[in-house]
């Protein structure tokens, strides 16, 4: 996305700013952002994205570490991948996955994606997958011989299908 202001570099800055119910947006890159001086209510804080993405997908000394790997499809580097924020491509994630698995955890704080699902939907999406986790344990306890468990978790799976409470 170009400045709103020049026109001419990228737009790193986005300002929404709401006078007597009148809300404005702009985008504007850093040039123009100093400029204007959005900055001076920080301090003159700056923020570079490159260096902030890159604080956060590896530790230092990783970052100095060669970038000879590189992602069969798009090609690009992990170095390449920190300073933008980006991963490339999908197979970036299986190619970078060990280095890029502590910073996914870091910042999301989960590496399983679970995805936004609507206030009914999600009782029910929890209620399916804790059915499923359940009918897992209870094919282990079969396997193992565990009756008793077994009977357990019969049960409380009974009780989740037929909409009961589960504990």
């Amino acid at each position: 996305m170009l400045c709103d202001h020049c026109k001419k570099n990228t737009a790193t800055t986005h300002v929404k700013q709401t006078v007597n119910g009148v809300t404005t947006e702009m985008n504007l890159c850093a040039q123009c952002a100093a400029q204007q001086g959005l900055y001076t209510s920080f301090g003159n804080f700056g923020l570079d994205l490159g260096d902030f993405w890159g604080s956060l997908f590896a530790e230092p000394s990783k970052r100095t570490r060669d970038d000879s790997v590189r992602c069969p499809d798009c090609g690009r580097s992990f170095r390449e991948i920190a300073e933008c924020g980006k991963a490339g491509c999908p197979s970036c994630y299986l190619t970078f996955y060990d280095r890029l698995l502590p910073s996914i955890q870091r910042i999301h704080g989960k590496t399983q994606h679970t995805g936004k699902t609507a206030g009914k939907a999600e009782e029910q999406v929890k209620i399916e997958h804790q059915l499923a986790e359940l009918k897992k344990e209870l094919e282990r306890c079969v396997t193992a011989q565990e009756y008793e468990e077994c009977a357990r978790l019969r049960d409380r799976i009974r009780a989740l299908e037929e909409g009961g409470d589960v504990q």
